[in-house]
């Protein structure tokens, strides 16, 4: 989690919400990704979706089986669905999203019976420093 942290410190140096995700394979680091939807002029261009898109082509295959995301706020609708889809079989991330999160707060789709695939989760790692730095970062926009 630590190292999310860093790259969602990357994606505020840049201007974007400071969110860091990364993918996790036997032990190593297959891909990482950072929030980049304004410099990429792509809604989609989450941090779960950067990693999971490079995981995808380092490993030559959508499915990324036996495979742990750590991210540094609970996943979204979006990147939640896309989580699914590549079979990721867990997720940890830090901070709750009160407002969109999908895991287990606004929706709980971890676990949803229309998903082909069931996610484990786990929430709250280093949630009080990622909490800090979304909320910070927030506070110096308005």
């Amino acid at each position: 989690m630590r190292h999310a942290i860093r790259l969602a410190q990357r994606a505020q140096e840049q201007g974007e919400v400071p969110i860091g995700a990364v993918l996790i394979k036997d032990n190593r680091v297959i891909a990482e990704g950072w929030n980049i939807p304004i410099a990429a002029h792509d809604a989609t261009a989450h941090a779960e979706v950067i990693a999971i898109r490079k995981a995808g082509q380092i490993l030559e295959n959508y499915r990324l089986i036996d495979t742990t995301l750590y991210v540094t706020l609970e996943p979204c609708v979006m990147c939640m669905g896309a989580i699914s889809h590549s079979r990721i079989r867990r997720l940890v991330f830090a901070a709750t999203d009160p407002k969109r999160g999908a895991v287990c707060s606004a929706l709980s789709l971890s676990a949803a019976p229309f998903l082909n695939h069931v996610v484990e989760w786990q929430g709250g790692v280093l949630e009080a420093e990622c909490s800090t730095l979304l909320r910070d970062f927030f506070r110096a926009k308005r």
